[in-house]
């Protein structure tokens, strides 16, 4: 039985595609998630491509992508690795993920980070505060949104927030999800000291993010759970993993070749089923108990078949994913 610290290891499908995409095609690829096995379905939140001068781009909205899903699959788990916090009001925020949770039966997860991509900001006329100011909204806006679902239906004082950024008067009818006590809440980065101690506050999974040294992230988050007296034992902690796989070394690197990005190879892990399997088992020695395949070519259903079939049986109990 694969565990990790004590949990059901989970392998997860994120979607992060090179030049955007239609409904129809991430619904082809959640779906193909959801055949293959794997625990869940996760896109990124963007407006932009990793390369800002590329024009065949087609931006979608991710939390309107994810009430389609909701309807058109039936047991992967659906969020967003991670949603930009300068992207919508918090209020709204809790409202659409509830709407979304709603709708999929209790299977929506929510990953909301500062943001960071400034040129996709300024071409939809979204603002981009400085990091000082992006961090002190994401704690409002967790405070605001973990607030709102906690609130009890029929609370006579309604729900009530006052901050530097985001006011909330109030509120009576706070958004119903279906998980109780709210969707899971994913906190992920690199950052030293904000990050961490904001996961420990507020995250049910602590993601640490892609390259880097994983296992002191993970370390520097328990420290910081232990520093507000939260076992470190509790949340999951995850790690994202760029894939390219095939079954033979050619087929690998033609994937890889799609990554288009050098700093992504980097980290990636480019090979056989074998060679995936064994780097999950690093990333499992290293502390995360959830790793999210990061998929650039959604169009290539055959690459989620085979790491399905070959890689997902050999570091998860098939009797422990959901059905």
């Amino acid at each position: 039985m694969a565990r990790s610290n004590g949990k059901n290891f989970r392998l997860r499908v994120l979607m992060e595609p090179r030049h955007g995409a239609c409904y129809d095609e991430i619904l082809a690829l959640a779906l193909a998630t959801e055949e293959a096995g794997f625990d869940a379905f996760f896109r990124s939140d963007h407006l932009f491509g990793v390369d800002p001068a590329d024009r065949t781009y087609r931006p979608t909205d991710c939390w309107t992508t994810m009430g389609g899903l909701a309807r058109e699959t039936t047991r992967v788990r659906l969020g967003a690795l991670v949603g930009a916090a300068t992207f919508r009001t918090p209020g709204l925020l809790a409202t659409i993920v509830a709407s979304a949770d709603e709708m999929s039966g209790g299977r929506v997860e929510l990953g909301l980070g500062t943001g960071w991509y400034a040129r996709e900001h300024a071409a939809f006329g979204i603002p981009f505060p400085d990091t000082r100011e992006r961090f002190d909204r994401l704690e409002e806006q967790l405070a605001v949104i973990t607030g709102l679902w906690r609130t009890p239906t029929g609370d006579e004082t309604g729900f009530s927030f006052s901050g530097k950024h985001y006011t909330i008067e109030e509120n009576h009818t706070p958004p119903r999800p279906a998980q109780s006590p709210h969707p899971p809440i994913i906190i992920g980065g690199s950052g030293p000291r904000r990050t961490p101690a904001i996961a420990a506050r507020y995250a049910s999974e602590f993601n640490g993010a892609l390259g880097g040294d994983l296992r002191e992230r993970f370390a520097v988050f328990a420290r910081a759970c232990e520093a507000i007296g939260r076992d470190p034992g509790e949340p999951r902690l995850s790690a994202v993993l760029p894939v390219a796989c095939g079954r033979t070394r050619a087929q690998a690197q033609r994937r890889g070749a799609v990554m288009g990005s050098e700093r992504i190879r980097e980290s990636a892990c480019i090979g056989t089923p074998g060679q995936v399997t064994e780097r999950i088992a690093e990333l499992r020695d290293a502390g995360a108990d959830t790793v999210y395949f990061h998929i650039y070519d959604i169009h290539d259903l055959d690459h989620i078949a085979l790491l399905g079939a070959e890689v997902l049986p050999q570091v998860t109990d098939p009797a422990l994913v959901e059905t």
